[in-house]
Formats: C-alpha cells, sequence, structure tokens
C-alpha cells in the first residue's frame, strides 16, 4: 500500500504513524481527515481493550498482577497520569480511579485526595501508580520522596501503601522491589 509506506516514510515506524497528531498525519498526501481520525483512535482503542480485558483480574497478590493491572492505563499516553488502586484486606480490587493527569514530566497529586480517596472506598491497601511519557521507568527522587510522605499519611489513617509503580514505554518498575521503600 503505497499510503502506508508514505507514512512510516514520514513517521519512522507504525507506532510512530500511531503516535502523530491528527494535524501531522494530514500532512502526508492521501490522508485525509477520516484516516487521521482513524489512525489517531488506535492506541485508545489498544488502552480500552486492554483495560477492559484486565476487569476480570479482581485480585492482584503480585507485582506482576498489578503491573499488568494497570498498564493498560498508560498506553500512549503523552501526560503523566497518576493512579490509584484501592484494595481490600484480602488483595481484591474495591476501585481504579486516575487522581491526576499532568504535563510531560509531572502529575502532583494532593496527598490529602489520595487519602481521601482510601478512606472512601474504605481500602485496607493502595497502589500507585504513575507514568514517565517518553522516559524510562525508573523512579526518581521526587517519586521516592513522595512515596513516602504518601505512606505516612495514609499509615496515619490505618491504610497501608504497598507499592508504587511506574510506567514508561511498555515496561514498569516498582518502588518496593528497588528497594527504595518497604511497606509498614
Amino acid at each position: 500500500n503505497p499510503l502506508a509506506h508514505r507514512l512510516i516514510e514520514r513517521f519512522g515506524s507504525f507506532s510512530g504513524v500511531l503516535d502523530a497528531s491528527i494535524e501531522e498525519l494530514e500532512t502526508v498526501e492521501g490522508v485525509g481527515h477520516n484516516i487521521s481520525t482513524f489512525l489517531a483512535f488506535i492506541p485508545q482503542l489498544e488502552r480500552y481493550y486492554n483495560d477492559n480485558k484486565n476487569k476480570n483480574l479482581k485480585i492482584l497478590t503480585s507485582v506482576s498482577q498489578c503491573g499488568e493491572y494497570l498498564r493498560p492505563k498508560f498506553i500512549n499516553r503523552k501526560n503523566e497520569m497518576v493512579y490509584m488502586v484501592c484494595l481490600d484486606a484480602k488483595c481484591k480490587v474495591l476501585s481504579c480511579k486516575q487522581l491526576g493527569e499532568g504535563s510531560v514530566n509531572s502529575a502532583g497529586v494532593p496527598i490529602r485526595r489520595i487519602v481521601d480517596v482510601a478512606l472512601k472506598m474504605n481500602a485496607s491497601s493502595v497502589i500507585l501508580a504513575h507514568n514517565h511519557p517518553g522516559g524510562v521507568a525508573f523512579p526518581s527522587s521526587d517519586d521516592i520522596q513522595t512515596t513516602i510522605r504518601v505512606s505516612q499519611a495514609l499509615a496515619g489513617v490505618d491504610v497501608v501503601l504497598t507499592d508504587h509503580l511506574i510506567f514508561a514505554d511498555g515496561d514498569y518498575t516498582s518502588i518496593v522491589d528497588s528497594g527504595y521503600y518497604r511497606p509498614s
């Protein structure tokens, strides 16, 4: 298909095509509004598909289960997103809420909001997750300090921060497994 070849030549790869904006796509000869809208919709559809597929995974007892459960939330996100999973005492998912969306390199969420959501959901424990768009799945010093502050605030209301996962390019890192934090 000549159009497919022009798109890949312009954007460097299939993923580059899907990451392009509608406006960028429409600069390629043969790409109209319908095609550009369809191509821009594919990553959103993938995120919805994977999120829906994981809805049956209701109990999260390992880092890998948490990673697979949360990974779809970060597919093709261009800004930092923050999610919180609330769990009961048997690690059953009570809720998974998006707490914030920021810029390409930060997304602040007030600790008070995190505690409020945990209490409203009657959570025994929570897992935080955020992404580093275009970066690496490695915790920054701010990520580590935030994890500690959130853990202390939640401990004050008898909720355990089980882990904080950082996602980037389909990969993720656990702050607990990395040795930067230990739940109490």
